[in-house]
């Protein structure tokens, strides 16, 4: 019984020391494709002679402990030293990540022990949301479609609405694979137009550490009925045009109101002439003391001439200085034995003056 036991501890001890005596890490690593990959090996046992490197089981790098990194017959695979590890390391560099280089990375320290790591590469594609900005009416609905193309392994899309992740119970996703196994995933997903909105659609693997993002813009047009601070603002902004019209209308009935007086009211030389007419016509009914103009001649013009010669008359009244026109310029004496009707005669001068002042 104490010959079993010693020996399980014996053989504890030693797996203890094999084990502590490399290490490789990370054990796990996802890489995308064209992206550089780092795996390290470290020895903890100094009697190692020569390290190998397997890539999905084949090998792709040697190194001696002597001599350093032995030539390789793929580009793509290097070795440096770590700087930061204590005893032995070397970390395996892949400059560029490819589709065909995920699997098992191992190392084989020669003769002491083994190490293997998992190698993941995924691909980025790319992600659009179908269409341009949209323009829709208050209580529609709207559908957006999102497209991502070319990745793997199949991504995650997810939708955001101003900034806010969608709940995945308000979308649909269907994926389908081509032939280089890559996925295409579409998503489709309905937003109620109620105030305008910016929609995102994000599409990821967990090997990027910043998701695509492809967005539009939802502008939303009030139909008929309108938010309250809408009317509010629209009432306001109603009342001041209205009372900046009514203010203009009250300035121009005002400057309207002004020149009509101005023009109502006589000019002081339009006055002095008003009443010069007038003293005129007063002088002249004076003199003739209502008597009869034997003068006047019925052959003269009629009224529509009458009135022309009053308006002319009037425009010249400044001009014309009125003449004591007497009832008879010269008469015949009447004859005992003659009874005809007497002789006037009247000068042409005077008669023009006399016709004037009798139309008057």
């Amino acid at each position: 019984m104490d010959i079993s036991y010693l020996f399980v501890l014996l053989l504890s001890c030693r797996i203890q020391v094999v084990a502590g005596q490399m290490k490789l890490s990370p054990e796990t690593l996802t890489a995308l494709r064209g992206e550089e990959a780092r795996f390290t090996c470290s020895a903890s046992n100094t009697g190692w002679t020569v390290m190998v490197w397997l890539l999905n089981g084949t090998v792709v790098l040697t190194i001696g402990k002597d001599g350093g990194v032995l030539p390789s017959v793929n580009p793509n695979v290097t070795a440096v030293t770590s700087p930061v590890s204590h005893g032995d390391s070397w970390v395996l560099v892949l400059n560029s990540t490819e589709r065909h280089d995920q699997g098992p990375v191992t190392c084989d320290l020669q003769g002491i022990d083994r190490k293997t790591a998992s190698l993941f590469v995924q691909e980025k594609g790319s992600v659009k949301v179908v269409g341009e900005d949209k323009l829709a009416f208050k209580g529609q609905s709207v559908l957006f479609e999102c497209q991502a193309a070319g990745w793997f392994p199949q991504p995650t899309l997810q939708w955001q609405v101003n900034d806010k992740k969608v709940n995945q119970d308000e979308y649909n996703t269907s994926s389908e694979v081509s032939g280089k196994s890559l996925f295409t995933v579409t998503s489709n997903l309905s937003v109620a137009a109620v105030k305008s909105s910016h929609v995102a659609c994000l599409a990821s693997v967990s090997a990027l550490r910043t998701p695509l993002n492809s967005s539009v813009r939802l502008t939303v047009v009030a139909e008929v009925l309108r938010e309250e601070d809408d009317c509010t603002l629209l009432l306001a902004l109603t009342a001041s045009l209205s009372a900046l019209l009514l203010l203009l209308l009250l300035c121009i009935c005002t400057v309207l109101w002004h020149r009509r007086r101005r023009q109502a009211k006589p000019s002081p030389q339009e006055a002095i002439r008003s009443d010069q007419s007038v003293s005129g016509r007063r002088s002249v009914a004076e003199q003739t003391g209502g008597k009869v103009n034997l003068g006047y001649s019925s052959e003269g013009p009629t009224d529509a001439v009458n009135n022309e010669l009053i308006v002319e008359t009037r425009r010249q009244e400044d001009f014309v200085s009125f003449h004591k026109v007497p009832d008879v310029v010269s008469s015949s004496s009447l004859s005992l034995h003659n009874m005809g009707p007497p002789q006037v005669c009247l000068s042409e001068e005077n008669s023009k003056n006399v016709r004037r002042i009798t139309t008057v």
